[in-house]
């Protein structure tokens, strides 16, 4: 099976309940992408006290998003979409994700890591932004940043089985 990535480069809803948001998102960036065959379509945020922060515009904003979630739960949310010959299978998929406490000097040398940019929630958790986790309850994979468990529901033709 052969795949190509394609930017989609549609505007994204914000601002709004995320939920209908994520799935949305990921609806339009399918549909927006012209091919035959299958096409899958993500799209993630991280949602804290019912809305999703999207992506720190700079370090301040960045900051302020490590102060809300230090000690505390969030969710990232997922929406997928996949289309096969036009028509559409979709899901959602919602981990918790628990910050330990962090310190002035924890959020400063995460911010000034850089990580955080173009990231939703402001943070990576395959790399140093695993430093801030205590606890994840629910897909690693769909804070990494695509549920494969979803994904495999979805589209199982994607998981050939074949025996030995």
């Amino acid at each position: 099976m052969e795949f190509e990535v394609v930017v989609s480069g549609v505007d994204e809803l914000s601002g709004g309940d995320p939920e209908f948001e994520v799935l949305e998102n990921a609806r339009r960036k399918a549909r927006a992408v012209d091919r035959d065959g299958m096409v899958l379509a993500c799209d993630t945020d991280v949602v804290l006290d019912g809305k999703a922060l999207g992506k720190p515009a700079d370090a301040a904003e960045s900051r302020g998003y490590l102060e809300r979630m230090s000690g505390r739960a969030h969710t990232v949310m997922s929406g997928l979409v996949v289309l096969v010959d036009g028509a559409e299978r979709s899901g959602l998929e919602r981990t918790t994700v628990v910050f330990r406490q962090l310190s002035a000097a924890d959020k400063e040398r995460y911010v000034d890591f850089g990580e955080w940019e173009g990231r939703s929630g402001g943070y990576a958790i395959q790399t140093l932004g695993s430093t801030l986790v205590e606890r994840v309850e629910g897909s690693v994979s769909n804070v990494v940043g695509l549920p494969v468990g979803l994904l495999f529901e979805l589209a199982p033709e994607l998981f050939p089985v074949t025996h030995l």
